[in-house]
């Protein structure tokens, strides 16, 4: 496994759509395995392989169970490796939550997301399967899922009160806040 370079903007792939995956060989889980260990690095809870310069539709989550919850959220903890993810039904709340990306260091903002989500993808075997998520999850499904599209969170952002910078180490208590 490597870690590999975030990008930032200006990079033009950030704003790019990515393409689907049709090809499960080495090539790709050796991507999957260098986007697991960059988003650890980088304590991340999500990472799409264009934030890596690759242009491919394949997203990484993982929530870290935090020790001040009472009772830890549903798939806390566990590891998602999705390829050629989409948003097949979304609830109609929406709820409003803030966001950091690993992309745009230094900056948090107040983004309204669909509450509960139910995403279609592959494995990264290409195995076909459907997961329901709401909450915290749901809302980095729809993030990183977003990436896929050239879509940044700072795009849902509708206001310059809703978006501030945050000083290097906060990004992990802001997402703790938010999740909480």
């Amino acid at each position: 496994m490597a870690v590999r370079q975030v990008v930032t903007p200006p990079h033009p792939i950030l704003r790019q759509r990515a393409r689907p995956v049709t090809h499960f060989g080495i090539e790709l889980q050796q991507l999957i395995d260098d986007m697991i260990e960059t988003m650890h690095t980088a304590q991340g809870t999500g990472l799409a392989a264009n934030q890596v310069a690759v242009p491919a539709q394949i997203i990484i989550v993982e929530m870290p169970l935090i020790e001040s919850d009472a009772e830890p959220p549903p798939h806390a903890d566990e590891l998602f490796a999705l390829v050629n993810p989409r948003i097949a039904w979304h609830s109609r709340d929406r709820v409003e939550g803030v966001e950091g990306c690993l992309s745009l260091p230094g900056i948090a903002g107040r983004v309204e997301r669909y509450q509960q989500v139910r995403i279609q993808a592959q494995d990264r075997r290409g195995k076909k399967f459907r997961m329901r998520f709401k909450g915290w999850m749901a809302r980095i499904f729809q993030h990183e899922i977003d990436h896929l599209r050239g879509v940044l969170f700072t795009d849902h952002i509708d206001g310059p009160e809703n978006i501030w910078e945050i000083t290097p180490g906060e990004e992990e208590q802001v997402e703790a806040e938010a999740a909480g």
